[in-house]
Order: structure tokens, then sequence, then C-alpha cells
């Protein structure tokens, strides 16, 4: 039997476990801004990959991202963006990341509330309302970044963790996982390395804790 021949006997035999792997891991749905994006970054050294290398490293059996998130996005951005996206019924995680640029811009907490309770239901509905399929991700703090140098860094520290404590008061009530990755990002004002080019997003290096942080927190209830 010549070579070419063992290694085709050889894929037709692990096909089927390969197919079936695919079908029985779960999908993975990221929601977010530039964060989830990665900006800055290429897309594959964002917080999703990493969560999903890590869970997988832990025997998870899931799949790689589909992601719906881009730089700049607010709240507003994204559920609309959310409702034209081609995806599927439904997911077995999903993971939502927003609000940076709706503080950034001055919007309104109020206006932000509404909008997170609009995108927490249109995710529990993509979960089948199974509340232990979504978590939801803290806003870091942009502050401690240079390209907030000549900003009031204490106005924004202050504004986020408003902003993060209405994100983490709607995921207990409606009882999603709250995942915080704040007090992480705090750690750019003395590490540079954690800091993308631009001077202002997270590098693949802080992006790989988030992963990290995100998937040990899901772990428990996966």
């Amino acid at each position: 039997m010549s070579y070419h021949s063992i290694v085709i006997r050889v894929f037709l035999v692990f096909l089927p476990l390969f197919l079936w792997a695919q079908e029985n891991s779960i999908s993975f749905l990221a929601l977010g801004d530039s964060y989830t994006a990665a900006t800055s970054e290429k897309t594959e050294n964002g917080w999703p990959y990493h969560m999903v290398d890590y869970l997988l490293k832990k025997d998870i059996p899931i799949s790689e991202p589909v992601i719906i998130a881009g730089p700049g996005w607010t709240t507003t951005t994204l559920m609309a963006e959310v409702k034209s996206a081609p995806l599927k019924n439904t997911y077995g995680l999903i993971g939502l990341m927003i609000g940076v640029n709706n503080q950034f811009r001055g919007l309104s907490p109020e206006v932000f509330e509404t909008d997170l309770l609009d995108l927490l239901d249109t995710a529990l509905g993509l979960a089948n309302g199974d509340s232990t399929k979504v978590f939801v991700v803290s806003i870091p703090d942009w502050g401690v970044t240079p390209f907030a140098r000549f900003r009031d860094k204490n106005r924004i520290t202050q504004e986020i963790a408003a902003f993060n404590q209405i994100i983490q008061s709607q995921a207990e009530k409606k009882h999603v996982l709250f995942i915080d990755v704040t007090k992480s990002s705090r750690n750019m004002l003395v590490q540079p390395g954690l800091i993308a080019s631009d001077s202002l997003h997270p590098s693949a290096r802080m992006h790989k804790i988030w992963g990290k942080i995100i998937g040990k927190k899901l772990l428990k209830q996966l």
C-alpha cells in the first residue's frame, strides 16, 4: 500500500470524528466595539480568540468566534449591526463588551442602560433564553493610556465606573455572568507593553490576559 493510500485511509477514518467534533462544539458569538474587534491588533489576537484558546486547552469544545464588533461603536450602533447581521438562530455562548464609546462621546447613562437592556434581551434570545450561555464584560479604563494624557483622567475613571455599575446591575437582574477586566486594564498605566501602537487600545498581551480572565470565569459554568 502506498504512502498516499495510507494517508487517505487515515483521513477517512478520522473524518467522521472531526465532523462530529465540529457539530458538537459550542458556537460562540462575541458582540462589542473596538475592544472585542481587537482594534490596532490582528483580529485573532483579540480576547475572543484567546478565550477560545484557553477553553480548548481545558478540553472545552468551542468553535472559533463569530465577531460582530467595530471601532467607535456605541450600544446603538451595535444593536443596528446585530439586527442586520446574518446570524444563526441560536448560539451556545454569547459575550457582550460594550459602552466605552457611549462614555467617550458623553452619551447619557440612561440611554446606555436602555440600549444595554435591549442588547441583553437580544443575546438571551439568541441563547434560547438560557442566561448561563450569556456573559458581559466590563469596560476597560482607557484613562490610564497615553491617549488620555491631556484629558481629565479622574473623570474618565469615574464615568467608566458608573457605566460598569449599570452593566453589573443589569447583568445580575438578568442572571447573566458579569466579568470584570477593568482592574486588569489599569496595569496599562505601568506596563507599556499592554498598550497597542496607537497609544489607546490594548495590545495582544493585554487581550491574552483578558481572554484568560474570561475563560477562567466561564470554565465554572461550561
